[in-house]
Formats: structure tokens, sequence, C-alpha cells
């Protein structure tokens, strides 16, 4: 709290009410955005410094350059904030009509279709890229790629465009006047997608240019990856470059978002100092705990004292059958006189019966511990009726070649239903793919995946459960087969190669029990 109050403090004290009050509107036009956003990223910094992290490169997206430049030792706070100040008031200056539209396409794609009016404002990914300018000059070039995904973003302006162009004159009067710094630490460069030099970063133009070029974000991500970067993390108000992070590095990389907008900052924040932690990060826990009377335990390394501590199972005995109970334990101690007793005949009539029962007791007993291990099918007829229409969203996991039969199940879903085919087997890239779906909060409440109906549906069932789990999405799934089973005696399997996918089903459902 501290480090965004003295951030803060250097911009118009209007910035504040505009972050803690109502009006979206307001801090999505560039001229509070841009300052909020920087506040925002320092301060986070800021906070996971004082816990110990420490972060062997920086880099940052457009705006979020010049925040890297100032913890890296580039720019005094006063001349960060000056920079920011100047660079939002200049550009909410300009004239609105612009757009930016974010495109499922490649650089090379997109390169021969730009013009004076309309620019690549950003390479986020392999293929992803972001276009800006003139509305009508984006629009004939988006056309272009009418099959793939495409966004428009929430922007007041058109940046990294020529729509830019105007303001850059008296923005290089603004940088020219600040001090600048060597850096203390490596710095990515959102204009060449390499690693900074000092020369670069300590030159006004280097900044102007910022404004107006391409953020070659995507380039970055490789640079750092290919530099041992094995743990990325994102500060931010909300993790929406985490998904394009997966994309650009190698895989098994740790990618971590400070804040998401789907829980308390608290938890979320806690959640990602665990998850640097677990991924090997130091943190200061001491200083993390401090105040608290929270204190560090030895736990043993290894339990060599040999104490058991599971819950016994209790042996089940329905109501009213004391009396059978007492008879049973009889019969198992082959208590000849106690039985005789009790049935009131000659005990040598019960010696070759007894210890026959004993036996017969014990091999039930061991059956109905060993069924209680294993799943048993039953199949019943469905008499109930459903809703026409289910409720809430949910997200149909579709083959990229699918017939009729596809059609009809997701048709039966409703009508807030999102079709979703994956182009892409790698866990990296479908992880990034199902984020992006609920990068704008949707919340899906369940899953219907029709991937186990193909020949290879094991393998992508299993692929999708796990990107499912890495993107966070905790819907419940339903994994559709088709012939795979017989539901009556007399029934057909008509692809009985399905039947694979059926016997793995216990399995996941005690790996995944909540899905």
């Amino acid at each position: 709290a501290r480090a965004l109050d003295g951030v803060l403090a250097e911009f118009d004290p209007a910035l504040r009410e505009v972050m803690w009050g109502g009006d979206v509107r307001a801090l999505n036009a560039t001229g509070c955005a841009q300052p909020a956003l920087f506040a925002v990223e320092v301060a986070l910094f800021r906070l996971l410094e004082s816990f110990g992290v420490v972060p062997r490169f920086v880099a940052g997206h457009s705006i979020g350059e010049v925040a890297a430049a100032h913890v890296a030792g580039v720019l005094s706070l006063a001349d960060a904030c000056r920079l920011v100040s100047a660079r939002a008031r200049l550009m909410q200056a300009l004239p609105g009509g612009g757009v930016m539209v974010a495109v499922e396409a490649t650089e090379d794609e997109v390169r021969p279709l730009l013009s004076e009016r309309v620019s690549v404002a950003a390479v986020n990914g392999p293929s992803s890229v972001v276009l800006s300018g003139e509305e009508s000059a984006v629009a004939e070039v988006v056309a272009r790629f009418e099959g793939g995904r495409r966004s428009e973003l929430a922007v007041s302006h058109a940046f990294h465009s020529p729509l830019m162009d105007p303001m850059l004159a008296e923005f290089r009067k603004v940088v020219g006047d600040l001090t600048f710094h060597e850096p203390t630490m490596p710095v990515v460069s959102n204009l060449t997608g390499a690693l900074a030099t000092a020369g670069e970063l300590c030159s006004p133009e280097y900044w102007v240019r910022h404004v107006r070029e391409t953020v070659r974000f995507a380039d970055g991500m490789r640079t750092l990856s290919g530099a041992g970067a094995a743990v990325f993390l994102e500060l931010g108000p909300d993790g929406v470059l985490s998904p394009v992070i997966r994309e650009s590095v190698a895989d098994g990389t740790t990618v971590v978002p400070v804040l998401r907008k789907d829980r308390s900052e608290e938890t979320a924040a806690l959640t990602a100092l665990a998850r640097l932690h677990v991924a090997g990060v130091d943190v200061d826990w001491r200083v993390f705990y401090a105040g608290t009377g929270a204190r560090r335990t030895d736990l043993p390394t290894y339990a060599f004292q040999r104490e058991r501590f599971w819950p016994e199972a209790a042996e089940p005995v329905a109501a009213g059958d004391g009396i059978d109970a007492e008879f049973w334990s009889a019969v198992e101690r082959e208590d000849l006189d106690s039985l005789a007793s009790s049935l009131d005949v000659d005990p040598d009539t019960l010696g070759a019966i007894v210890p026959a029962l004993s036996s017969w007791r014990g091999r039930r007993r061991t059956r109905s511990t060993v069924d209680s291990w294993r799943y048993r099918e039953k199949w019943r007829p469905l008499e109930d009726s459903f809703p026409a229409v289910l409720p809430g969203t949910w997200l149909a996991v579709l083959p990229a070649e699918g017939d009729g039969w596809a059609r009809d199940v997701v048709d039966a879903l409703g009508p807030a239903v999102i079709r979703f085919v994956p182009a892409d087997a790698d866990r990296t890239v479908l992880t990034a793919r199902l984020a992006e779906l609920t990068a704008d909060g949707t919340e899906f409440a369940g899953v219907v995946s029709l991937l186990a109906a193909l020949p290879d549906g094991l393998a992508d069932t299993a692929a999708l459960l796990r990107a499912l789990g890495d993107a966070d999405i905790a819907a419940p799934v339903w994994a559709v087969t088709r012939g795979a089973v017989s539901a009556d005696p007399g029934g057909r399997l008509s692809i009985p190669g399905q039947a694979a996918f059926w016997g793995t089903r216990p399995g996941r459902g005690l790996e995944y029990p909540d899905r």
C-alpha cells in the first residue's frame, strides 16, 4: 500500500478516485489507464520484492516496459511518472476514431496486408497479433481472416499505429529532459524482442519509437526462455498475459499471475507466492508471517516410527442384529460350548460344522472387502424429465471433423454454448486457448467433450483434462462415446475400440473427483 501511495503521489490526485470508482469508461481512457497500470505494476513489484522475490530479468508489454525500466533503475520514480503522464496525456489528446483488434494469424500472414492506415501493434504469440489503426482500414485486414478468432480491444485510441504520429514531437521534448541510468538488471526490449542494451534504454529516441512501433512480446518471451528463465511472474490487475506467455516459452515453464479478477487480491497473491515457492523460487516467509506468531516447525524426514494413523473402518452391522454379531463372533472363535448353550444342542454335534461355518464367514468377509474396492456398472433407463435448456454457459469440445450426431449433441445443450475445436493437442497451446475463453470472466457450468469418440479419443481426452486444469477451468466434464459399450444384453458394440476409454473411467474419477 505504501508503494502504491508513493506512485500515486506523483500523478494527478484524481487518478485514485478513478481507480477505485465505478466509472469503467473513465478508467479505460488512456489518460487514466496508463498511469493506473504503471502504479499497480510498480506496487506489485515492490510487494513481491519485500517478500524476497528478486527477478533475474524484467520485461513489460507496452506501458509495462516503462515499469520494468523503472524497477531496473533506468528511471527514477519521478522521471518514470513524468514519462507515463506525458505519454498518457498526449495520447488522450489525440482524436478518436481508431481501433485495435486481436486476430488469430501469424505476423507473416498479416504484414503484406498493411498500409499507411493500419499497423501491427503487437505480436503476442506465434499466431496472435494485434492490428491497430483507422477503423475501416483495420476492418479490411481483419476481413481477410474470416475463419480465425478475433476480438476488438476496449481501448480509447489506436496505440502503436500511424494515429500516434501527431504526438511524437511533443513527447520527444518531454523525454529529452529526463535523466537515464544504466539498468541494474537485464531488461527485455519491446522494440527488438531481445535484451535491451544500456544505450537503447538511456536514449530518449528509444522511448519515442516505443510509442509508435510494434510490441514484439512473443520474441521477448522466447528470448527469456532461451536465456534459461523457467518461472514467469505476471504483475498486473489480471492474468491476461499468462496464456500468451505459455505459447512462446518452453514446455514445463511455470507462468504465475499475481492478481486474478475472478478472486480476491489476497487469495490470488498468496496463491502466486505459494506457486513460486513450489517452483523453487526463494520466498522470505519470515517477512510474510511477521507479527502473526507463526513459526517454522521441523517435520520428520521419514516415517521411521512406523505409526499408523489411518482410520479403521468398522465392520458394517445392520440395525438390530447384535444377537447375530454375537453368534458369528462365537463361530469365528470356534467356541463350541457357547454355541451349544445358545442353540441348546450337544457340543459334539457342532465339532464338524463350526469350523466350516467359520471358514465360510471368513471367505464372505474377504469377498465383501474386495468387492468394496471394485466398481460395478449397472444401466438404468432415464425416466425423469429434463429441462429443455441446460442452465449456465457450457463448453462443447468438438472434433475438427464432425458429422450430424455431433451437431445434434451440441444443439441439445441449448443456446448458451461455446464451441471449441482443439487445433493442436500440445498441452501448452491447448491451455492457452482454453484460458482465452475465460479471460473475460466466463464461468462454465459444464464441459461436454466429443473427443472420446475419435480414434485417438483416449489420448485427446487426457490432454483436454490436463489443459482444463492448467487453465483453471474447474467445471465438471462429460466425455461422450458412441457405440463403445452395450447398455442392454442385446445391444451391439458398433465401435468397440472406444471401450478402451471406458476402461480408464474409474481411475480418472479418482484422479479428478470434482470433474
